[in-house]
């Protein structure tokens, strides 16, 4: 029996990797596709064990979080005279939890309604403010870690980009919520419910407006969260899978709920322990949304086997010259400096795979990052005086620390003149050569002349 399990499971692996989709018919391109995506993420959720790792680990930072939160939403909504509709969002986001979302919900609350922000003083807010940036820059860790984004943003730019979610995020949730109620509320709906016409039309409405919006906010996560350019296309493929999942494990979550008892085990702490695993399975769906958005964008990255993209040492080389040569190129036009992303579009590498050149380059003053928006980066010396040879060094010696040194393996005068000898004649061929010297040359004029025709 477990062979012949084996065995179909098997058939079912090599059907979706090992068929040549780009020769397939659209629909069987698209089965096939979605196949591959399920099957990736499937795996990153369950064998990798990262994404529920970072699952786990942003239930903890909301728990500690939830109440500064709603405390500062409150408080920005109260200029707009929508903060009394702070409670029933919370009711409707705590659903899944049966009976005991009123009592989560009035416990919050009471939390919140505490909070006097006269008496807390400085350093009180700014301990309040400090938890709730801590749960934004948890949630972009998260976001940045599935979209394999190993750089985060500056820290002007996450400054910025936090307090616009702090601020306008609880408007913009709230206003949709508004408008929601207000038009069921209108002339124009409540008549169109005495025609018969028109009832099964509202029924459909009012059965996909909590989708329809739960949609659009998980849409705004997956493009705004990751510090990366994420696609619409993408963010609303992964933001309707988890918009789809969410509600529907939402209802089976509230009727197991209720039917469950476990008062005689947890007691007072009953409660709790609901709220904490809905929240768990919140982020949890979540993430696997973004994973899903990512494989979708990224079709590089559909692979059977999980590859640690490592570049090789001749491929660092070659992508360190190439990367500073570029870098000088925009330096030297009349155009903007050019940006990480930009640079890892046109070295067509996984990001994972530069971002150790670049921090070499960054830590060693060859590279410097300006303070624009995003971040461009420049050549961190004149390009007439930085040499091809101390470039080629740094990524040499890039890995090289007081624990792991050359000075340690054991000495052999046959290689050491081995290696000084080919040191030299690689040296000779580059000689004095400067990165102005590498773009103004021959090669590179007529390199640059073939891609143009």
């Amino acid at each position: 029996m477990i062979d012949y399990i084996q065995q179909i499971r098997l058939r079912i692996i090599t059907l979706i990797w090992d068929t040549n989709v780009s020769c397939s018919p659209v629909w069987q391109r698209y089965l096939i596709n979605t196949s591959r995506i399920t099957y990736l993420t499937f795996r990153d959720l369950f064998f990798d064990g990262q994404l529920n790792l970072r699952a786990m680990s942003l239930v903890y930072t909301t728990l500690l979080s939830i109440v500064p939160l709603i405390a500062v939403s409150v408080s920005v909504l109260k200029g707009f005279g929508a903060h009394n509709q702070i409670e029933p969002a919370l009711l409707n986001l705590l659903e899944p939890l049966g009976e005991r979302g009123p009592e989560i919900s009035a416990t919050i609350m009471t939390f919140v309604n505490g909070i006097n922000f006269g008496l807390l003083g400085s350093v009180g807010l700014m301990l309040l403010l400090y938890t709730v940036i801590s749960l934004i820059h948890k949630i972009e860790s998260a976001f940045n870690f599935t979209w394999h984004v190993t750089e985060e943003r500056t820290f002007v730019r996450r400054f910025s980009d936090y307090f616009s979610v702090i601020l306008i995020g609880p408007v913009l949730v709230f206003t949709a919520i508004g408008l929601t109620a207000t038009l069921t509320n209108t002339t124009l709906y409540k008549a169109a419910l005495d025609y018969d016409i028109f009832i099964s039309l509202v029924s459909v409405f009012e059965i996909t407006i909590p989708y329809t919006l739960i949609i659009l906010a998980f849409t705004f996560l997956y493009v705004f969260i990751p510090n990366t350019k994420v696609k619409f296309s993408a963010a609303l493929i992964g933001a309707i899978f988890a918009g789809l999942a969410w509600q529907s494990l939402g209802w089976l979550f509230a009727s197991y709920v209720s039917k469950a008892n476990y008062s005689a085990i947890y007691s007072a702490f009953a409660a709790l322990f609901f709220f904490m695993i809905w929240v768990y399975i919140s982020w949890t769906i979540i993430l696997v949304g973004a994973c899903i958005a990512f494989y979708y964008q990224n079709p590089a990255y559909r692979s059977r086997n999980k590859h640690k993209w490592t570049l090789s040492n001749r491929m660092k080389e070659i992508a360190v010259l190439t990367a500073m040569l570029k870098i000088t190129e925009c330096y030297y036009s009349t155009k903007r400096n050019i940006t990480l992303n930009e640079l890892i579009q046109y070295l067509n590498i996984p990001s994972e795979s530069l971002a150790p050149i670049i921090q070499s380059l960054l830590r060693t003053n060859l590279l410097i990052r300006t303070d624009a928006e995003p971040a461009e980066l420049i050549p961190g010396k004149a390009p007439d005086a930085l040499t091809v040879d101390e470039i080629l060094k740094v990524i040499r010696q890039a890995e090289e620390d007081n624990v792991v040194k050359i000075s340690h393996l054991p000495e052999d005068d046959r290689i050491t003149a081995l290696y000084v000898n080919y040191q030299t004649a690689a040296q000779l061929a580059i000689q004095g050569m400067s990165l102005k010297d590498l773009l103004e040359s021959d090669v590179y004029k007529s390199n640059l002349a073939d891609k143009s025709v």
